[in-house]
């Protein structure tokens, strides 16, 4: 592989606006109910000290995702030339099968029933629809070389796993969201 894609997330900008989300769905013309990036709340500590931090989540095109090693039909490859993950919706049988092998839940299914998620738009020939319009300038994509050096000024970690998501995440503890709290609804 020449080229890795990934994204970028400063948790501290967030203001949870959803302008992503709207985007995303725009774009992709994403049925209700399905969520190809999704906004989320985290709650951390205890009474009377409590925070909320938001988080923005799509697919994290990851290194070795564990979508691609399950699926049954082959729907789902790793692009050599970009690393993005994407789904051949003729071939997906909606078994269901990548939702349960994926730590963060990222498959979705519409009222087809066969699998999407997020392909940095592929299609449209530009950048992800996601990026442009936040208001906050909380998320950025391009490729992990690129992003690597705006984590490096800014402190930013890579988001850990066993998949090793393609994901830089600033001002989140340790930079590991534990999957059961960002599993998008299936």
């Amino acid at each position: 592989m020449t080229t890795q894609y990934g994204f970028y997330f400063d948790a501290d900008r967030c203001i949870s606006c959803h302008a992503c989300e709207v985007a995303c769905k725009s774009l992709n013309k994403v049925e209700l109910g399905v969520h190809l990036r999704k906004t989320i709340e985290i709650w951390s500590g205890e009474f009377p000290a409590v925070s909320r931090t938001f988080v923005s989540l799509s697919c994290l095109h990851c290194a070795e995702p564990a979508c691609v090693k399950v699926c049954p039909a082959d729907a789902i490859v790793k692009r050599q030339e970009d690393g993005i993950v994407i789904v051949d919706r003729e071939k997906c049988t909606g078994c269901g099968i990548c939702y349960d092998a994926c730590p963060y839940g990222v498959p979705q299914f519409g009222t087809d029933r066969l699998m999407q998620k997020c392909d940095l738009c592929v299609g449209s020939g530009g950048e992800p629809a996601c990026t442009d319009p936040c208001p906050a300038n909380a998320l950025f994509f391009g490729t992990m070389e690129e992003l690597s050096r705006l984590a490096e000024e800014t402190g930013a970690d890579l988001l850990t796993g066993e998949t090793s998501p393609s994901f830089y995440i600033r001002n989140i503890q340790k930079a590991s969201i534990p999957g059961e709290l960002i599993r998008l609804p299936g």
